[in-house]
């Protein structure tokens, strides 16, 4: 395959781009690479890469000699790599990381996600939880032709089938 700068040599170095959803590959010599900076694959910060440039400048800021006691991962490591190396990473990184967080992401905080059934599940409980307490209430005031309803209601909820 052929160098796309120059068209003369073979290429060595394959890059591949995504912007706004359309995949764009580049296919550079060795010397090309070099000429556009992309010479030694360990030579740049991951985190500069995948959180734009400058990222690593965010993470040198804070003290050189922090570390995780619990994995011993350092901030050189998590410069070079872009990863923490466990869950205790988060609180002894956290104020070089959470920036960076809070551009990549919504927020900082992982609120994950439900399963449609289970939600689904989970909203039919709390609907018959609160005909339940609208059953005790109307009970408890006397009002039995509204109660009637309300168990009726209730019972058309349970008869549902189970998502």
């Amino acid at each position: 395959m052929q160098c796309d700068v120059c068209q003369s040599k073979e290429a060595t170095v394959f890059l591949t781009q995504i912007v706004d959803g359309k995949m764009q590959k580049v296919n550079l010599c060795e010397a090309c690479s070099k000429e556009k900076g992309v010479n030694d694959p360990t030579g740049f910060a991951l985190a500069d890469l995948l959180l734009g440039i400058g990222a690593s400048q965010e993470i040198e800021k804070t003290p050189a000699a922090q570390k995780c006691p619990v994995c011993g991962f350092t901030q050189a490591d998590l410069k070079k790599t872009g990863r923490l190396g466990c869950s205790n990473c988060y609180s002894v990184f956290a104020d070089s990381i959470g920036p960076m967080l809070k551009n990549m992401h919504k927020g900082t905080a992982h609120v994950g996600k439900v399963p449609a059934a289970f939600k689904k599940s989970r909203e039919q409980d709390e609907k018959i939880r609160a005909l339940q307490e609208d059953l005790t209430k109307a009970v408890e005031a006397e009002e039995f032709e509204l109660a009637a309803q309300i168990r009726d209601r209730i019972r058309e909820a349970e008869a549902e089938p189970a998502p």
